[in-house]
């Protein structure tokens, strides 16, 4: 086990911001914390980072070296006026690091980044500051990284992109990795474990795949014929422009799917649709 955050307690006055929260994460596994707006997320990865000290709790990281973990919480904090070999000499400075021309371009190539680009990170999209911010965290070879919301304002192609480099890091490094999300789609093809933060306590936890299988109350198919199918005329459907959501009862999906294809519908795809109120014990916000 890498890091281990036992029982942490965290209020401000008589505000219970985490309540006996415990995770447990192995070396090269990519975790999700997935949670509401205002469940506590952020607030365990500034514990988690130092930033703040929780009331109650223990921590350990199981890491030999200088810097155990790093991580971006909210947002990469760039000098926007500085380029980015700016950017990692003065971070690179703060962590008692030499940025070498070679550690630099090491740096950026780690997160699929220029290195000789020279202007003003203040012009970089918003993906490519995400991928700095990573730089900078991955500075002094961490154990493990953190990751705060890194999905939020990026496009379905910058989301796509920041999940292959996060998965090669995992991969190929073999860095833990902790992502919090608010929105479940951008963990459930990505986490091998997850854990759900509700009202500042962990609810629910376990691989990813199996949790997220067992909060699924619809599906959504798309194909051809679907508008005149019989079958979909004797399970709880919604129609679409293309597709049906359809919430089998009495009925497994896989019967359902099977009775279609008997009745001649071109079923194209069938993906499940994760129950979001059940998942965090209440409707999302």
């Amino acid at each position: 086990m890498i890091l281990e955050a036992r029982n942490i307690c965290k209020s401000y006055g008589s505000l219970e911001v985490l309540k006996n929260v415990t995770i447990e994460c192995h070396k090269g596994n990519i975790y999700g914390l997935i949670g509401a707006n205002g469940a506590g997320k952020t607030t365990l990865f500034r514990i988690l980072l130092g930033l703040i000290k929780q009331n109650s709790g223990h921590i350990g990281i199981d890491s030999e070296g200088i810097k155990p973990i790093g991580g971006i919480v909210e947002k990469p904090a760039l000098y926007g006026y500085l380029s980015a070999y700016g950017n990692l000499k003065v971070f690179a400075q703060i962590q008692r690091l030499k940025l070498t021309k070679e550690l630099f371009y090491q740096s950026m190539q780690q997160v699929g980044l220029s290195p000789e680009r020279k202007d003003a990170v203040k012009n970089y999209s918003l993906g490519m500051k995400q991928r700095l911010g990573l730089a900078i965290a991955l500075l002094n070879n961490p154990d493990c990284i953190v990751l705060d919301e890194p999905f939020s304002g990026l496009d379905p192609m910058g989301i796509s992109a920041f999940h292959k480099l996060i998965k090669k890091l995992s991969r190929e490094n073999k860095i833990t990795i902790i992502i919090s999300s608010h929105i479940v789609r951008e963990l459930s093809d990505l986490c091998d474990m997850l854990y759900v933060l509700n009202d500042g306590e962990i609810i629910k936890s376990g691989p990813a795949a199996q949790l997220l299988r067992e909060n699924v109350a619809t599906y959504k198919i798309t194909g051809k014929n679907l508008e005149v199918s019989d079958v979909l005329k004797r399970v709880d459907t919604v129609f679409l422009d293309n597709s049906v959501l359809v919430s089998p009862k009495e009925a497994t999906i896989s019967e359902v799917l099977q009775r279609l294809v008997e009745e001649g519908v071109v079923v194209t795809s069938c993906i499940p649709q994760t129950d979001l109120k059940a998942l965090f014990g209440r409707e999302p916000v």
